[in-house]
């Protein structure tokens, strides 16, 4: 596998070309996981993994963002399930449930007559997941690959490598099922290989959203009666055609419908899928597979939402699809292209990957989890780019208007930001040796010595915006209580000078060229948010010369609160007359407000001796750390941010 969501190394067959299977790795080359995978023994005392493991890689999974996310809209998770079927399907016989295996036969003739089969028919599975590696395992191997339309759910080629099966891919970026494409590849040449094994057929597609129709299952079934058409329908109930292409997938001996109840049922946690076919196949499922691979408490859970009618469903179906549509729009108005999707996801293409990863970032900054696609490896051959989705972002449909809209509001403040707000301190202006200096002096009056390492500390900390109410709790720290009206006169004597002795303010310098502050201003309206008294931070602007680049300033008389409560931030907006913005700062208390704002947080490296580390920043929530306020101009490159004009 070449990265870590689970590719591996195999070709891309486009349709004109001529198919062809991805050889396996011969014995003995080099491994991911095993530079000693080899059939052979070598004479060495190390433990080592089987052959097809070089097939494998690292194990699948997501990479998750270090920012908090609250709203997690990644996994393609669906409704939410009344909270009353749950409790009171465990209440009854709790301790026969955690006591017993699982034994599927009550929910099995439950699904069977939900389907309207017989229950020979059918087996209940760990997941979907379980039936479609099932399925693999009884049909592929070295004679009878799985033909694939891609791109597609990682784990399928994952279950060919465990059957020893080679893989055909064909695209299928979006549109119609590539048919033509999937015959000519599964038909067998009867001297180097078989028909296929399986011909996979995921509809809904994941991650593009595109589906197929009942003629095209049929036509299937007909042409390859020796390879079995698995027919993937875990996002089905959000499928327009869905319940047509269910029949059709049921009136064939080689034909598998894969169902789930993880998706639209909002029961993923529980691990309940299905698959329904033709006894003799139902049974070879049953041989490759583990005895009790569902607990009885999930076995419970499932029969009492069948019981239910699955009531909740058909509104959250009806929902999704409305989100889908309005996502959709809200995508295209921000210069995005998403793909018709019949699922509760939309995947939007991006004008380039360094977007897509922006908007990724961004969206985490924001507490909202979507799912980003690694770049391909560097080997590997992408005839058509049909699988290469380092420039797409998939979004699931929350299920909910108060969540549709925070996602809407998230994605035009991530791409098309109205102002960008400013903190001053270690953003606008260096006060490592001012503000800094000051803290370090006041304590030392009181006999306390503190380190620049201790104020980064108490800073990452956070809740640290007011330097005076700072430095009185760092001094108690070190056992000195002093009145904090007393600390913040020292203080101020220190930073603004007695008439002897110049003020520490005088050694701040602006971090960056008014010029290229300038620049930035031709893209959106600009703020300071800033915890500095009034009089200092227009001191500082006028200083410097760049006052009247910026619209609005607030300061610590403007709000009954600093950072990290939103309010100065939520200020800063309001004067602005925007709600749409990104925030420059240095601190935790920074990201945190910008953060309860609904604002993008992007943390700088303040200069200083010890500024505050780029991982607590991340984990803060900060969409970026970047190394000074210059680099934003290039993040909005990246980021795609349109409608640039001169004093937008």
């Amino acid at each position: 596998m070449s990265d870590s969501q689970g590719r591996s190394d195999r070709r891309l067959v486009d349709a004109t070309t001529q198919t062809e299977p991805i050889p396996r790795p011969p014995s003995g080359a080099p491994s991911l996981l095993s530079a000693r995978t080899q059939t052979e023994d070598d004479g060495t005392d190390e433990l080592r993994p089987a052959p097809r493991l070089e097939r494998l890689g690292p194990a699948y999974g997501i990479p998750q963002h270090p920012a908090p996310t609250d709203l997690i809209i990644s996994g393609n998770e669906g409704s939410t399930p009344p909270a009353d079927l749950i409790a009171s399907a465990l209440a009854a016989e709790a301790d026969y449930q955690v006591r017993r295996y699982g034994r599927p036969a009550a929910l099995e003739k439950q699904l069977a007559l939900h389907h309207d089969v017989l229950p020979q028919r059918l087996i209940v599975c760990a997941g979907g997941d379980d039936a479609l590696g099932r399925a693999i395992l009884a049909c592929c191997h070295e004679r009878a690959p799985l033909v694939l339309p891609v791109p597609t759910f990682e784990m399928l080629s994952r279950y060919a490598a465990l059957a020893s099966a080679d893989v055909i891919e064909i695209p299928w970026p979006s549109g119609d099922y590539p048919l033509e494409a999937v015959l000519e590849a599964a038909r067998g040449d009867g001297k180097t290989r078989d028909d296929a094994g399986c011909v996979m057929v995921v509809t809904p597609n994941n991650p593009t959203g595109a589906s197929t129709d009942a003629e095209t299952i049929e036509t299937l079934a007909r042409e390859l009666p020796r390879t079995l058409i698995v027919v993937d329908q875990a996002y089905s109930e959000y499928d327009e055609a869905g319940e047509s292409v269910g029949r059709a997938a049921l009136g064939f001996d080689n034909t598998l419908c894969v169902r789930t109840l993880s998706k639209a049922w909002g029961l993923a946690g529980l691990r309940v899928g299905y698959a329904i076919g033709a006894p003799l196949v139902i049974d070879w499922l049953r041989s490759v597979g583990q005895p009790y691979a569902v607990s009885t408490a999930a076995q419970r859970v499932a029969e009492a939402a069948l019981r239910r009618g699955g009531t909740w469903v058909a509104p959250h179906v009806a929902r999704v699809r409305q989100e889908r549509a309005i996502l959709s729009e809200e995508l295209r108005e921000l210069g995005l292209f998403p793909r018709p999707s019949q699922a509760n996801f939309v995947l939007a293409d991006m004008r380039s990957s360094e977007q897509a990863q922006w908007l990724y970032d961004a969206m985490a900054s924001l507490g909202i989890a979507v799912r980003r696609f690694a770049p391909p490896a560097e080997d590997e051959v992408l005839s058509t780019g049909a699988a290469d989705l380092s420039a797409a972002v998939r979004i699931s449909c929350p299920g909910d208007e108060a969540d549709c809209v925070r996602v809407c509001a998230a994605l035009r403040a991530a791409l098309a930001p109205e102002a960008l707000l400013f903190d001053m301190d270690g953003v606008l202006a260096d006060v490592s040796g001012s503000f800094r200096r000051a803290i370090i002096e006041t304590a030392a009056s009181y006999g306390v010595t503190l380190t620049d390492e201790e104020i980064a500390t108490a800073k990452t900390q956070g809740d640290a915006n007011d330097d005076w109410a700072l430095t009185q709790r760092l001094c108690a720290a070190h056992g000195v209580e002093a009145e904090l009206a007393e600390v913040t006169e020292r203080f101020e004597k220190l930073y603004q000078g007695d008439g002897e002795t110049p003020g520490l303010y005088q050694k701040e310098k602006l971090l960056l060229p008014r010029e290229a502050l300038a620049m930035l201003r031709r893209v959106a309206r600009f703020a300071v948010v800033t915890g500095r008294p009034r009089r200092d931070a227009e001191r500082f602007l006028d200083d410097h010369g760049i006052a009247q680049l910026f619209d609005a300033v607030i300061c610590r008389e403007d709000t009954a609160t600093l950072k990290p409560d939103a309010a100065p931030v939520q200020a800063a907006l309001d004067a602005l007359g925007v709600r749409q913005a990104w925030l420059l700062g240095d601190t935790v208390d920074d990201i945190v407000a910008a953060r309860a704002a609904g604002v993008v947080p992007i943390g700088v490296r303040a200069p200083g001796n010890v500024p505050t580390p780029d991982e607590a920043l991340a984990r803060a929530g900060a969409a970026r750390v970047v190394e000074t306020t210059t680099a934003i101009g290039a993040l909005l490159d990246a980021a795609g941010v349109a409608g640039r004009k001169e004093g937008a």
